[in-house]
């Protein structure tokens, strides 16, 4: 969809703010089919010290939060990195109408690189996936990311 680069780019915006926090940049928005943004958010895992705390969980908790409901029918998520198990099977559980994410992920990704919870005929909800959107954008990050903990560990002998 033509909309897909820029709700990307706000999912990346969401990476930069959980970089600057320490935290691995991953974002995420939450997109009516109005194309209404419903939700925003990027990894907490470190600052709440929990696992679960990933951009997906917390913008599809914020959303239903203001909506009223768990179910997500209907609506896009845009995701700078490809879901892991818990977050693909977390948008399932939301009946997400659409997921949209940027770079793979081949350690963990749950969508296309290691399973495709996403299309699972065994599950009951299924939902397209769109892959690449604004994909070096989203692996640079990441890169960045990790090539500066690597340095900074380097200096401190960690």
């Amino acid at each position: 969809m033509s909309d897909d680069g820029h709700w990307m780019r706000e999912a990346l915006a969401e990476a930069a703010r959980a970089a600057a926090a320490g935290e691995v940049p991953v974002g995420c928005v939450l997109v009516s089919a109005a194309g209404v943004e419903m939700a925003r958010a990027h990894n907490l895992r470190e600052a709440l010290e929990d696992p679960t705390a990933h951009a997906e969980v917390l913008a599809m908790r914020a959303a239903a939060a203001s909506i009223g409901t768990w179910r997500l029918e209907g609506v896009t998520a845009y995701v700078t990195l490809e879901p892991c198990v818990m977050c693909a099977g977390a948008l399932v559980n939301a009946r997400i109408g659409r997921v949209v994410y940027g770079c793979d992920d081949p350690k963990a990704g749950a969508l296309a690189s290691l399973y495709r919870v996403g299309e699972d005929a065994r599950l009951n909800h299924r939902y397209p996936v769109v892959a690449g959107v604004e994909a070096e954008a989203c692996a640079e990050v990441l890169r960045a990311f990790f090539r500066a903990r690597r340095k900074g560990s380097a200096l401190t002998g960690g």
